[in-house]
């Protein structure tokens, strides 16, 4: 026990008057004669014997009334630490991910953490708060109180490395402080895992709120399935989480009316299909009704006119190839021999092909360099009798790797790089039986640059790409190779074409890097806005000859549709939704997490910071015992005669 006021216990000394006063308290007896002495002399000692008790009675009782009063305004109190001496510091992380939608006994996970905060966290205590979206550094409850009340779901969930990496620099540098770190979550598995490090100054609370019932149904995705001159079929995935549903309603609106409806019956997975209108802009929306989380019980997509990509192919060889490969639904192809082509042209395309040019002049590799240089494509399949020269000098200002002399040894065509951007969806699994293509004569790559997409048995590359350019080793006509006949031509060319303008998606995911290509001229310092009903954001952007190349990531935050806008003229509406990496309720065991103390309550957790760290005043029970000793002293005096 501790005294806040140890000089006033200096006044104990004063418990010596009352016993000074009873052992000097001296009382005479008057003595009267009676004839029967033997019955008067048994009365005398027993009188005197009470006397004595009731006197020594009171003199217990008075100095410990004394004792108590004195010690009283010492102000005791006792402390597992040294809580006048050391400091304490609280940093606490609640979690407003998605997954806290979840209802708990009290309602929402997030709202029940915010309710025990501000009860059971004093108003002024200093203390620092962040979630995944916001922070607060050295304040208190009260003036955080209104943030609280208001605080909204993050769709930028922090993984677990951030939260404590966060949360730890947030304390002081002071070596004699007590640090208690108070991680409020679900605790949600995700791709990274909670390791905490052993700590003898940081002290690590967990505590883990639970839903009743892990259940969610949710929209996964949406694709086209089928399509045809008139009509699209729209195909929604959903999943489900928990009892099955026998009758689900599945909405489809368009602009906010309601276009069709169907019910599905769900166990953990299925799919309906939508038939909608085809060459016609549709802001599409799909909804669920579902009371467990409601981020993920809309969808949105939107279906733009639509932009042919513009190829121009350069030939000094035939090229019907072309013609099968990029049809005129999707893309705006010209054919055009070397000798009559126009450079002016360049610049309009998204993909320029050399087919099998015997030589590139200066002027052409000065306008394909600058074509390049401003966001465009360039395909280049080389003739088995080309000027080498010419070629590397083009291949040098594109970063490409130059070629060495023509091998006239056949080569087949066998290993594929089947994470490339070109090819990582075409193949369902790696194939290992494949009818490999051939050539017959190639040429070797020189210096280094570029990756390998296509390569030989040999490992040299047969197709390599390096930025927006990409370039064959051999020639592809029927006399050289039979690669036109491999089925490997039609997605390696085909997403060439697709990749050279990058074209407005069905949606894009928020939180992901997104790149898209606007088909639009801008004036000299105009710039392209995001704008949903009131906000609007200026996303990152470069500007090519023909096109806008639009990059999000952290931005936008809010699901929905936005417009793409120059000025105040609509160029196209674009979609996002929140990642549905949250939907499915799969949550860590905290028992075995090491280092860290848990909690099921964040008011139980808060109750044991205070009982390492709070005082506790005795000064109250020692009035208490002073009160409780005055009645037993009026006691005493009254009963005892």
């Amino acid at each position: 026990m501790q005294f806040k006021n140890p000089e006033i216990l200096y006044a104990l000394l004063l418990l010596l008057i009352p016993i000074l006063i009873h052992l000097f308290q001296l009382r005479r007896f008057k003595k009267v004669a009676f004839t029967n002495v033997q019955l008067l002399k048994n009365i005398s000692i027993q009188t005197r014997k009470s006397s004595q008790l009731k006197k020594w009675l009171t003199l217990l009782t008075r100095m410990l009334l004394l004792a108590c009063i004195i010690i009283a305004f010492a102000q005791p109190f006792l402390s597992n630490l040294n809580s006048l001496n050391t400091k304490s510091e609280t940093v606490i992380y609640l979690d407003n991910s998605f997954s806290m939608q979840a209802k708990g006994v009290n309602g929402t996970l997030l709202n029940t953490a915010i309710q025990e905060l501000l009860e059971n966290v004093g108003e002024n205590e200093n203390i620092s708060l962040f979630t995944n979206n916001s922070d607060f550094k050295n304040t208190s409850i009260k003036a955080i109180r209104n943030d609280l009340i208001e605080l909204t779901y993050s769709s930028n969930q922090l993984d677990y490395d951030a939260v404590i990496l966060k949360g730890t620099k947030a304390f002081s540098h002071e070596k004699g402080s007590t640090k208690n770190f108070l991680i409020i979550s679900d605790f949600q598995q995700n791709n990274s895992a909670l390791n905490l490090v052993n700590d003898s100054q940081l002290n690590y609370r967990l505590v883990q709120l639970k839903p009743v019932k892990p259940s969610n149904t949710s929209i996964d995705s949406l694709y086209i399935s089928k399509s045809n001159a008139e009509t699209l079929e729209l195909t929604v995935l959903l999943s489900n989480q928990g009892l099955p549903i026998e009758n689900m309603p599945v909405a489809l609106l368009d602009n906010g009316q309601l276009i069709a409806k169907t019910a599905i019956s769900i166990n953990k997975s299925t799919e309906t299909i939508f038939t909608i209108p085809n060459n016609k802009a549709f802001n599409g929306k799909i909804t669920i009704d579902d009371p467990h989380l409601n981020y993920d019980n809309s969808f949105y997509f939107s279906l733009n006119n639509s932009d042919r990509i513009k190829v121009l192919a350069i030939n000094e060889a035939d090229a019907t190839f072309l013609e099968r490969l990029y049809s005129p639904d999707e893309f705006d192809l010209t054919l055009i021999d070397f000798e009559q082509l126009n450079y002016s042209s360049i610049t309009d395309q998204n993909l320029i092909i050399l087919n099998q040019l015997k030589s590139v002049p200066n002027s052409l590799t000065t306008s394909l360099t600058s074509f390049s240089d401003n966001g465009g494509s360039i395909l280049i399949i080389p003739s088995d009798d080309t000027n080498l020269n010419t070629y590397n000098h083009l291949f040098s200002n594109l970063s490409l790797s130059t070629f060495n002399s023509l091998n006239s040894v056949e080569k087949r065509i066998t290993n594929i790089n089947f994470s490339h951007p070109l090819l990582n969806n075409v193949f369902d699994k790696k194939v290992d039986n494949f009818q490999y293509p051939k050539v017959n004569a190639n040429y070797k790559f020189g210096s280094a640059g570029g990756t390998a997409i296509l390569s030989y048995e040999d490992n040299t590359p047969f197709l390599i790409q390096s930025n927006a350019s990409y370039t064959f080793s051999a020639a592809l006509d029927e006399t050289n190779s039979n690669f036109k006949n491999s089925p490997l031509i039609v997605p390696v060319l085909y997403n060439i074409g697709k990749q050279s303008l990058k074209l407005p998606r069905l949606y894009y995911t928020i939180g992901k890097t997104n790149t898209i290509d606007i088909n639009t001229s801008l004036n000299q310092d105009a710039i392209l806005k995001l704008k949903q009903d009131e906000s609007t954001l200026i996303p990152q952007q470069k500007t090519y000859n023909g096109k806008v190349r639009i990059t999000t990531d952290e931005y936008p935050r809010n699901a929905g549709f936005y417009n793409v806008t120059n000025k105040r003229e609509v160029i196209k509406r674009l979609s996002f939704n929140y990642n549905r990496s949250e939907s499915f309720l799969d949550y860590m065991d905290l028992s075995t997490i090491k280092n860290s103390a848990k909690s099921s309550s964040v008011a139980s957790a808060i109750a044991d910071i205070k009982s390492m760290t709070n005082v506790d005043a005795l000064w109250k029970w020692f009035v208490i015992f002073a009160i409780a000793f005055l009645i037993i002293e009026m006691l005493i005096l009254k009963s005892l005669k």
